[in-house]
């Protein structure tokens, strides 16, 4: 039996909407074939408002939360035409994370999941964390699930995105965690040059690595931390962000030391077997080198497709195991009190 499943994935570092049209086999999971897929990038003002979406009032972010969600319908509306689909079984979207504070009881992601579902006439399943936290767990990450039942014959799951984050099997058990901030540092200072990203790390290249800086994001607490452990946007502001603007860097440098950060960080926690790698950070020459320099693991950087829509394919996964009230959230990896299937699910014309 098959299930046709719309993954939408919205990261932090704000590139655009990823969409997917996946076909699962609902008695292997790993028979999986993505059938279309298409990276629909933000307009400048889209980025701008989300980036600063964390400022606004209660009443300007529900304003903008219902707003993003018709936004995010009239996106699938198009992928739907475009690509000539007639077999949808429910729309999965992770939506746009705004605020990420478990260890205060709360984590907001918006795009309204119920102006996607009436605006499509498709089932939609959204609010995919807010059950976890409130179970006591981090609400993140959610994709390592996805990377046990999909990418099993990997040692490690590695994606580097605007955070990079990591999974894999430790006594029986899944792990994950986020390890430190990636595209969303890079972005930000490569932005001012007038880019939206460092193609390939070339920009890095150019620049020095300035070791008091190196040496101070490398002593931040956080990374001694215990896991489970998530990171979010206020982090990046209020640690990342800061340390980094106080030694008055040219952009270069600030990147070529970031980047170095980001390798030393990935690879203190990755040293042998196989490691699959996913997410933007996968095209950064100088990022993947540079991991691959410090540790002894194997890196797998696969085919284009995967790299982009892996995170929006595991989305769709979740979001069909949740309309089938499966575990879709594990405790091992969220420290929540228990495995559990997490998602609103949006069906306002299933009685018609």
């Amino acid at each position: 039996m098959y299930k046709y499943v719309i993954g939408l994935m919205s990261g932090t570092s704000l590139d655009g909407l990823d969409i997917v049209y996946v076909r699962f086999e609902t008695e292997n999971l790993q028979n999986f074939q993505i059938l279309a897929s298409e990276s629909l990038p933000y307009q400048r003002k889209w980025q701008n408002r989300l980036k600063e979406a964390f400022r606004l009032s209660a009443d300007e972010l529900a304003d903008l939360d219902v707003e993003l969600g018709k936004f995010f319908a009239n996106l699938v509306r198009r992928f739907i035409e475009k690509n000539q689909i007639n077999q949808i079984d429910l729309i999965a979207s992770h939506g746009q994370t705004i605020f990420h504070r478990p260890e205060k009881g709360y984590t907001i992601q918006i795009g309204s999941g119920a102006h996607i579902n009436v605006l499509t006439k498709i089932k939609t399943v959204a609010d995919f964390r807010t059950q976890d936290v409130a179970l006591g767990g981090q609400g993140a990450p959610l994709v390592p699930l996805g990377d046990r039942l999909l990418f099993s014959q990997y040692d490690y799951c590695l994606n580097i995105g605007g955070f990079a984050n990591i999974s894999f099997e430790k006594n029986n058990e899944r792990k994950a965690f986020d390890i430190c901030p990636a595209n969303i540092v890079l972005n930000h200072y490569v932005k001012k040059m007038g880019f939206d990203y460092d193609n390939k790390g070339n920009i890095a290249r150019e620049g020095k690595i300035n070791i008091t800086l190196l040496d101070e994001l490398n002593a931040l607490t956080f990374y001694n931390d215990n896991h489970p452990k998530s990171l979010g946007w206020e982090f990046v502001t209020e640690k990342i962000l800061p340390l980094i603007d106080k030694f008055n860097l040219k952009i270069p440098d600030i990147l070529r030391t970031y980047v170095e950060h980001i390798a030393i960080q990935i690879t203190n926690k990755i040293n042998c077997g196989t490691v699959l790698v996913s997410g933007g950070g996968a095209y950064h020459t100088l990022l993947i080198e540079q991991i691959e320099n410090y540790s002894k693991a194997q890196i797998i950087v696969p085919e284009k497709e995967l790299i982009d829509f892996k995170e929006a394919l595991i989305f769709a996964l979740l979001g069909l195991l949740r309309d089938e009230d499966k575990i879709n959230i594990l405790a091992s990896v969220t420290g929540s009190k228990f495995d559990h299937s997490s998602g609103v699910i949006f069906d306002a014309f299933a009685h018609f």
